[in-house]
């Protein structure tokens, strides 16, 4: 019989979850009240492939008592899969150029940017090569022309990053950079300016970076000594 827990569980999920579990590993038990994907001794791993705000209220009241770890998977590289509009038939299949990193991750962390902080919190990127699968649904998905996103599967974990205290989050800015605006790191890092936006707000949230004033019109930031 199916765990409440699995009930709804997508493939990339499903798939990261066996990826990360080890034999003597509790999978789906409850603590405090909430399912846990996977329970590893003393740490609790929770795996995230998106929305991280409807996790908040659950992860404050473990982190309470708990080491809880997050796992959010980002593509590194993805193939698109096209489905006719009824089964499983494949129409094409393309790589993305589109090459995932390891600071898509801010775009999910500003939902709780004080628990990269906590003491008790931890966050692993895990970088993937997936298939992103797609259907198409008539006068629905219009950004991409009634495709939408049915599941991403998993192909193969090819790296993961893990950050356990706020000193980790360095590793992720520029060598030498301590004082910069949101428009030199978007260009020293080659990132789109709003997420380099939500970057700057997370590190600061976490203590990592602090507002020390404006350069012109832009606020100006500088690394803590940590």
């Amino acid at each position: 019989m199916s765990k409440i827990g699995t009930l709804n569980e997508k493939a990339l999920h499903a798939s990261l979850k066996e990826w990360y579990a080890n034999p003597e590993d509790q999978i789906e038990v409850k603590v405090d009240g909430f399912f846990i994907d996977i329970v590893q001794g003393d740490l609790l791993i929770e795996i995230q492939t998106g929305n991280f705000g409807a996790m908040k209220r659950k992860l404050k009241k473990l982190l309470r008592s708990h080491r809880v770890r997050l796992v959010y998977p980002v593509a590194r590289e993805k193939w698109i899969v096209k489905l006719a509009s009824y089964g499983s038939t494949q129409l094409s299949t393309r790589k993305s150029p589109k090459k995932g990193r390891v600071e898509e991750l801010f775009g999910e962390m500003v939902s709780f940017p004080e628990l990269l902080a906590h003491p008790n919190f931890s966050i692993e990127v895990v970088l993937t090569r997936e298939e992103e699968i797609r259907r198409f649904e008539k006068n629905k998905n219009w950004r991409r022309k009634g495709w939408g996103i049915v599941e991403r599967r998993l192909l193969e974990v090819v790296d993961q990053v893990l950050f356990e205290n706020p000193a980790d989050w360095l590793s992720l800015l520029p060598e030498g950079m301590r004082e910069f605006t949101v428009k030199d790191l978007s260009k020293k890092l080659k990132l789109r300016k709003r997420l380099a936006q939500k970057m700057a707000y997370c590190l600061r949230k976490a203590n990592v970076i602090e507002l020390i004033g404006k350069e012109g019109r832009a606020y100006l930031y500088r690394v803590v000594d940590i």
